[in-house]
């Protein structure tokens, strides 16, 4: 793992404001433990607003990142909408430095798309641009040529314009590449991802990060009582 884990300090923040405001970061802050990763992926699942996205941009961040994705060369910025939660998180490194890393993150992939543009880079991108490409075709376009092994990956909501076949594919290369002496670290909400083999999903609920196995996701279950009984789950959602 070139990551092994991630501590949050409070370094003088302001524990009232976000993102400390947060139930899942103050919970993980008052432990005073490092969230391990020990596995060649990392799931962070849980409902919107959990806080898994803060978490992963917070690492993001911490490792150089651009906060709007792409690897530590994109310097570019269309909002400034990021928390000073990186400036608060000490990493903890295996000491191999990875070949290549990629933040990958769904809300300003269009942001991404853009930058690859100005930037000429189409040539590592598949050779066509990626605003040609819907949306799930480009996320699949960048895993596809942009990521190699000895890499580590940090993926927000990857699933976001996929088919569910898409996402297999897009499960299929995550796999291999963790194969390849890659570490993924991923926030997603899908049940087709979180399949993955070699894994750890962490789930964030009631605020707490508990450490479950694939079946036990609420991605899983939610998913699988609906595609179960449709007509029963949809005489609930739909019964005043």
């Amino acid at each position: 793992m070139y990551l092994k884990a991630v501590k949050i300090n409070s370094n003088q923040a302001v524990l009232e404001d976000y993102p400390f405001s947060l139930p899942i970061i103050k919970n993980l802050l008052h432990s005073n433990q490092p969230l391990p990763f020990s596995k060649p992926i990392t799931f962070l699942a849980g409902e919107n607003g959990s806080g898994k996205s803060t978490l992963l941009e917070g690492i993001a961040l911490a490792l150089g990142m651009n906060p709007e994705g792409g690897t530590k060369n994109f310097n570019f910025s269309t909002y400034d909408s990021h928390s000073e939660l990186h400036e608060h998180l000490t990493l903890v490194r295996q000491g191999v430095l990875p070949k290549t890393m990629f933040f990958l993150r769904a809300e300003s992939y269009y942001n991404l798309a853009s930058a690859v543009q100005d930037l000429a880079l189409d040539a590592f991108y598949g050779n066509r641009t990626l605003h040609e490409l819907s949306h799930g075709e480009g996320v699949l376009s960048i895993v596809t040529n942009r990521f190699t092994n000895n890499g580590l990956y940090l993926l927000d909501e990857p699933e976001s314009g996929l088919s569910v076949s898409r996402q297999m594919t897009l499960l299929k290369e995550i796999i291999t590449l963790s194969q390849q002496n890659c570490q993924f670290i991923i926030a997603t909400h899908s049940p087709v991802l979180l399949a993955a083999t070699q894994a750890t999903v962490y789930q964030i609920k009631q605020g707490t990060l508990q450490t479950v196995n694939y079946h036990e996701t609420d991605a899983y279950q939610d998913m699988k009582l609906f595609i179960d009984d449709p007509e029963r789950m949809l005489y609930y959602l739909l019964d005043d």
